[in-house]
């Protein structure tokens, strides 16, 4: 850390927040950022508070001051490309240097929290070291994807200036009654965004979301990964948002059929709405076994915080199996271990993951459950399903061996759930997805889709065709769609980036990985401590890694900015390429 002691002695950096009286409390809709409706507006730019970050509205400083200001270190502290975590008096603030300008911003990642001085900085932005976010150092806005929030932006000056951040509100529109209808098809995370980003640049007209389920948008991975959470737990957004906004949600809507040519779509319940831009984002359905018994009480898709509070409850001190080794699967057998007398898992694979992650990476994961007492049945089958009373007793396998069972639960893959458009002309490819391009565009002008159910081109995978059903995926495609309703001329390209925990561990993943041909593993796998490389020929095209953080974003980073990594710079183990202080 250089620079304290130097003489001259360096100018101090002080920060100062201001608030008026009047404008406390409020929270109102901004058209300037590119994060959540949820902003004020500040220096000019909307910018967003984490939960954990919002400023309180009564008296919010010490002796009811209207601002707050701290002198939290030397200009010549921080190094260029350096980034550190200073106390504001009521609360943190990230100090970043970057290209020899000093910027500070929220510290925590708005999605869960993560500390961002444990991301990468590059490129004049910081990436956060849990799931990827990107967030710019400039402005906070929140450039790549999960999350819907920005990061709120402060003022660093001198300390010979006076510093100081002006919240002021704007006032939100007069109502959203406009001719011009933006319908959504689906409320997952590719919806939810899409509507958002409609209303941050400056849609007033009418948005109208629908969804199957009975609950407002709510975190979907988290269905697998905390399968007791209650619906408002999950929840992304309040009630209030949405009518703040002028986003009508329509629960338990299920649209049958769209009419292209008239530019209407019909529900279930003989609904018709007509729209004059339409985004497709239904998601995907659970697969589900067709073996003898199928239909027997006890046995589950995880779809709904129904589903997983059901498996819970049933679980209990009883004996769960699960069929399917992929992320779901997996996920919910290390959750039921703290639950159930016993958890088995069902497998037509080798070694779970061993697609995904390679044998080597998927043996080690399967260790470390059966360490938690979790049984594995390897490649076999699922050939019938006893009841006793119509409830599931046994799971019989195809290699002839009884498992004991109380509760199932299926997690053998999904399929897009893009059936009510089978007839409307909209392109499907075979296997069921919709086509897009780079702008989220299908085939029939005004409409869009993303999410799960489509195939896109991944522009750092040369423009290959792929389907991606990750979370993070489907928020940026939620952006792009809105962006080019509003004629922006937007393309997607992001780099995956997902993400898993099982036992206390955190799994992180980027990039597309399918066609690998060789894994390079640095690090140590028997001690949960390594960096896994997917290369095909000379190429890394995906990396994982545990207790190895920030790794992944720093591999994300790199191949985000184009550059191509290559085979020979992962095989020596010197990494430090990549995990120097930013590019």
């Amino acid at each position: 850390m250089g620079g304290c002691f130097s003489k001259p002695k360096p100018v101090e950096l002080k920060i100062e927040v201001v608030l008026p009286e009047k404008d406390r409390g409020k929270e109102e809709l901004s058209t300037g950022s590119r994060g959540s409706p949820r902003a004020y507006q500040g220096n000019g730019a909307a910018r967003h508070f984490h939960a954990d970050e919002r400023l309180p509205t009564a008296h919010p400083y010490p002796g009811a001051q209207d601002c707050v200001e701290a002198a939290v270190c030397h200009v010549k502290d921080l190094e260029n490309g350096q980034m550190r975590e200073v106390e504001l008096g009521w609360g943190k603030v990230l100090l970043v240097k970057d290209n020899g300008e000093l910027h500070a911003l929220g510290h925590k990642c708005p999605h869960y929290g993560a500390p961002l001085v444990k991301g990468v900085l590059s490129r004049g932005r910081v990436r956060c070291p849990w799931h990827g976010a990107c967030f710019n150092v400039s402005t906070g806005d929140l450039e790549d994807f999960p999350g819907l929030d920005s990061l709120h932006k402060f003022q660093a000056l001198q300390l010979q200036r006076r510093t100081k951040v002006m919240a002021t509100c704007i006032s939100p529109s007069a109502g959203y009654s406009g001719s011009t209808n933006v319908l959504i098809v689906g409320a997952g995370a590719a919806g939810l965004v899409c509507a958002e980003t409609l209303r941050q640049e400056g849609f007033s007209d009418r948005i109208v979301l629908c969804t199957l389920d009975r609950h407002l948008p709510y975190d979907r991975p988290k269905l697998s990964k905390s399968l007791d959470a209650q619906p408002e737990q999950l929840a992304l957004r309040p009630k209030e948002f949405f009518r703040a906004h002028g986003i009508e949600v329509l629960t338990e809507a299920q649209v049958v059929t769209v009419d292209v040519r008239n530019k209407k779509a019909v529900f279930k319940d003989g609904f018709k709405l007509e729209y004059s831009k339409l985004l497709l984002a239904p998601g995907s359905s659970p697969k589900t076994l067709s073996c003898k018994g199928k239909d027997v009480e006890n046995v589950f898709t995880i779809r709904t915080p129904e589903d997983a509070n059901r498996v819970v409850r049933l679980a209990r001190g009883r004996n769960a199996v699960v069929v399917g080794a992929g992320f779901l699967g997996m996920e919910v057998a290390a959750y039921l271990t703290e639950k159930a007398h016993s958890v088995s898992v069902v497998e037509v694979e080798e070694t779970p993951f061993r697609r995904f992650l390679g044998e080597r990476v998927g043996h080690t994961l399967m260790k470390m459950f059966e360490n938690n007492r979790v049984k594995f049945y390897m490649q076999t089958e699922v050939s019938e399903l006893r009841a006793q009373e119509g409830k599931l007793k046994e799971v019989v396998l195809k290699s002839s061996k009884v498992v004991r069972a109380d509760v199932c639960v299926v997690g053998i893959g999904a399929v897009p759930a893009t059936g009510f458009l089978r007839q409307s002309g909209i392109s499907l490819d075979s296997r069921g997805f919709i086509p897009v391009n780079k702008m989220m565009q299908t085939n029939i002008p005004g409409v869009f889709a993303a999410g799960d159910a489509v195939t896109f081109p991944l522009a750092w995978r040369n423009n290959r065709k792929v389907n991606i059903p990750h979370w993070q995926m489907a928020h940026a495609q939620g952006r792009v769609a809105a962006q080019n309703m509003l004629a922006q001329e937007a393309e997607i390209s992001t780099v995956p980036f997902l993400w898993t925990a099982m036992f206390g561990k955190s799994l992180r993943y980027a990039g597309y990985g399918e066609g690998f041909d060789d894994v390079i593993i640095q690090g140590d796998l028997d001690e949960l401590k390594f960096v896994a490389f997917y290369t095909k020929g000379d190429e890394v095209i995906s990396v994982a890694s545990m207790n190895y953080d920030p790794i992944v974003s720093k591999v994300a980073e790199v191949l985000a900015s184009g550059r191509t990594i290559r085979k020979r710079e992962v095989e020596t183990g010197d990494m430090s390429w990549l995990t120097g202080k930013g590019s």
